[in-house]
C-alpha cells in the first residue's frame, strides 16, 4: 500500500513538490489550497502526466483537511512568497496567520505525520508548527539547509568546473541570511576546497550561498524560487521513506547539541520513518561554531517577536 502525503499549498513550490512526488512514484499525493479549482486542476494535470512517467500515484486537489486525513507526511508549503527587497523575515508576521491555521488543520486530521516545513521564515515556522500540533520535535523538520546546501555545491561546481555529484558541501544554521556555509567540511572530489579555490573565490561563493534566494527574487521579481526547494524537499521525502540513506542538513529542534538548546536550526541530521532518526555531531572550525550561536540568536528574535 502506498504511503499518502499531503502537500498544503498549490504555489509553485507546492505544486512542483507535488510533480516530483508523482514523477517518482514515491506515494500518493493530495494537494491543498483555500483556492477553489486550483488544486484540483494542478492535481488533475500532474495525474495525466503518470502514464507518461510510469507512475501509478495517485494525485488528489482539494479545498478540505478531510482529504488528507491520516496523511503519512506532510508538507507545508503555505504562505506568501519574497517579493524583491523583502527578506525572509519579513513574512514573519504574514505567515504567522497562516501556519498556525495549518498547523491546526494538521493536528486534526494526521497527528501521526511527519511534518516537513518550507514556508518562510523556515525556523520560525517550525516552531510555530510544533507548538500548535503538539507532534513531537522529532516528527517537525524545516527544509533550508538542504537547499542552501544544493545552492553551495551548486556554485563551487559552476567555479571549479567539477561535477556536482563531486561537490560535498554542507550548510547550517537558520534558512536565511546568517546561515553557516561551513568551508572546513567542504571538498571538491577527495580535496579540500581550500586546496582548489582561493581565498577570496570560496569567500565570493559563501555570499552568494547566503543571498542565494535573494539573488533569484531580484532576477524572478514576480516571485521566489521553487524548482530547487521542491527537490530539497523531495530528498528528505526519499530519505524518510528509506529509499535513500543521506545525512542531510534540516532544521530540528536542539536540545544542548552544538550547545545550543530550545531552537530550530540547521544542522546534520539522518532521516528515516520515525522522522529525525539521529542528529549527527560534526567537527566545526571556532569561527564556524560562533557562526552557528549567532544563527541561533537571529532565529530566537524571530520567536520572540511572535510571541503567543
Amino acid at each position: 500500500m502506498k504511503k499518502k502525503i499531503t502537500v498544503v499549498g498549490a504555489g509553485n513550490v507546492g505544486t512542483t513538490t507535488v510533480q516530483l512526488i508523482a514523477e517518482k512514484d514515491l506515494a500518493d499525493v493530495v494537494l491543498i489550497d483555500i483556492i477553489e479549482g486550483v488544486p484540483q486542476g494542478k492535481a488533475l494535470d500532474i495525474m495525466e502526466a503518470c502514464p507518461l512517467w510510469g507512475s501509478s500515484s495517485k494525485v488528489t486537489g482539494t479545498n478540505s483537511y478531510d482529504d488528507t486525513a491520516g496523511s503519512d507526511i506532510v508538507v507545508i508549503t503555505a504562505g506568501l512568497a519574497r517579493k524583491p527587497g523583502m527578506s525572509r523575515d519579513d513574512l514573519l508576521a504574514a505567515n504567522v496567520k497562516i501556519i498556525k491555521e495549518v498547523a491546526a488543520n494538521v493536528a486534526k486530521t494526521s497527528p501521526d505525520a511527519i511534518v516537513i516545513v518550507v514556508t518562510n521564515p523556515m525556523d520560525a515556522m517550525a516552531h510555530v508548527t510544533q507548538k500548535v500540533t503538539g507532534i513531537p520535535h522529532s516528527r517537525i523538520i524545516g527544509m533550508g539547509g538542504v537547499l542552501d546546501t544544493a545552492r553551495m555545491r551548486t556554485f563551487i561546481a559552476m567555479e571549479s568546473g567539477a561535477h556536482p555529484k563531486d561537490v560535498n558541501a554542507i550548510v547550517l544554521g537558520g534558512h536565511g541570511d546568517l546561515m553557516v556555509p561551513v568551508s572546513s567540511l567542504t571538498k571538491i572530489g577527495d580535496k579540500c576546497i581550500t586546496d582548489v579555490l582561493s581565498d577570496e573565490k570560496i569567500g565570493q561563493i559563501v555570499e552568494r550561498t547566503k543571498n542565494g534566494g535573494a539573488e533569484i527574487v531580484g532576477l524572478l521579481k514576480t516571485g521566489s524560487a521553487y524548482y530547487a526547494p521542491a527537490a530539497s524537499t523531495v530528498n528528505m521525502i526519499e530519505c524518510i521513506l528509506g529509499i535513500k540513506s543521506e545525512t542531510l542538513p534540516c532544521s530540528v529542534y536542539l536540545d544542548g547539541e552544538y550547545g545550543i538548546s530550545g531552537v530550530y536550526l540547521g544542522v546534520p541530521v539522518k532521516l528515516g520513518p520515525k522522522g529525525i532518526e539521529e542528529i549527527v555531531d560534526v567537527e566545526l572550525t571556532g569561527d564556524e561554531k560562533q557562526g552557528l550561536e549567532r544563527s541561533a540568536a537571529a532565529v530566537r528574535g524571530l520567536i520572540e517577536a511572535i510571541g503567543n
